[in-house]
């Protein structure tokens, strides 16, 4: 593994060791996506922004620039995040620090699952992951980093 990935391994890990939720719920949600989506507009950035609990869909919004496509991909990198439990970014990381491609190694079909940066577990504290906040439209690193920082907004951190 290179000092580069394991140092982003290391990073991501912690970011998810931190940004625990006391409580999520639609309302929740709703400021979540409130907040996510103001942060977007005061760096100018055309995403999508969706935020789901398993199976349910709690936030949407498609902010001018965004596709369809991008509803796409948050779909898939929200899967890898219920799957594993961990952020789409991380879990991509994982493969690579270990010599492979998620796409070729995870045996997950890469039309419903995409680990690339972007979607993020919403992990309430004493239960564990109840669903997943995602963005697509940046650069993976950036999708993760707009998240991150909506998370923190979100939790006054």
């Amino acid at each position: 593994m290179s000092v580069a990935v394991g140092e982003l391994i290391a990073r991501l890990e912690e970011d998810e060791a931190r940004l625990v939720l006391d409580r999520f719920d639609n309302d929740d949600a709703w400021r979540l996506g409130l907040a996510l989506t103001e942060l977007a507009q005061e760096q100018g950035a055309a995403v999508t922004i969706g935020i789901r609990r398993v199976n349910q869909r709690l936030f949407h919004r498609a902010l001018p620039g965004t596709t369809a496509d991008n509803d796409h991909w948050i779909d898939r990198k929200c899967r890898v995040v219920l799957h594993y439990e961990e952020s789409s970014l991380l879990v991509g990381a994982r493969f690579r620090a270990k010599g492979r491609t998620f796409e070729t190694a995870s045996r997950l079909d890469p039309r419903r699952y995409a680990a690339h940066g972007g979607a993020f577990p919403l992990r309430l504290g004493g239960t564990g992951v109840i669903g997943a906040v995602a963005v697509s439209g940046l650069a993976q690193e950036a999708d993760h980093a707009l998240v991150v920082e909506g998370l923190e907004r979100f939790l006054g951190l």
